[in-house]
């Protein structure tokens, strides 16, 4: 059942992007904004069709492995970066198939500061796959069926961890900007 909850997520990776791409291009090539919004606001319920699908695993008897926890901060990466990575590929498509300019990548303390912003989308998306993952736990009340869960933990750790340290770096050694950009 473990390889089915790896499947979902795979699934559920490609229906997100089907769904946001899918939207995309009825917006901008089909000219309907609307229909192509309603395509869009499907990603959301792909992550709740996977939460479901991994509750309804565990409570029926499943076993957990490192594929739950997998799902965990996967929905916790696709709740705090999704918005984010809609509006980039938004922003990409209206370049390319409406001439809108193309946004100004940050440099210096612009870049630092979306670095720390960064941190912050990164810290809600493992507490969202810490609580999602304490709440599998207290929910199944079978240590024994959610021992591998805890391993999560200290990995969600070191995520947050690295993404600090990329700020701090960034913060320290400004990015400098490409060359002929004003530093924003």
């Amino acid at each position: 059942m473990a390889i089915m909850v790896l499947v979902a997520i795979v699934v559920c990776e490609v229906a997100f992007w089907v769904a946001v791409l899918g939207g995309l291009a009825v917006r901008y090539l089909a000219g309907r904004p609307r229909l192509g919004m309603t395509l869009m606001v499907l990603a959301p319920v792909i992550d709740l069709l996977l939460l479901g699908f991994v509750a309804i695993d565990l409570l029926g008897g499943g076993t957990a492995s490192w594929h739950h926890g997998l799902a965990a901060l996967y929905i916790g990466i696709s709740v705090a970066y999704g918005h984010r990575m809609i509006a980039w590929a938004d922003s990409t498509f209206a370049t390319r198939f409406r001439g809108a300019r193309p946004r100004p990548k940050p440099a210096g303390a612009a870049y630092a500061i979306a670095c720390w912003k960064d941190v912050a989308r990164t810290l809600l998306a493992v507490a969202i796959a810490g609580g999602i993952v304490g709440g599998l736990i207290l929910l199944v009340g079978v240590p024994e069926r959610t021992r591998e869960l805890l391993g999560l933990f200290p990995l969600l750790g070191i995520v947050l961890g690295v993404d600090v340290l990329w700020a701090v770096s960034y913060t320290v050694w400004p990015k400098k900007p490409a060359t002929g950009q004003a530093v924003g």
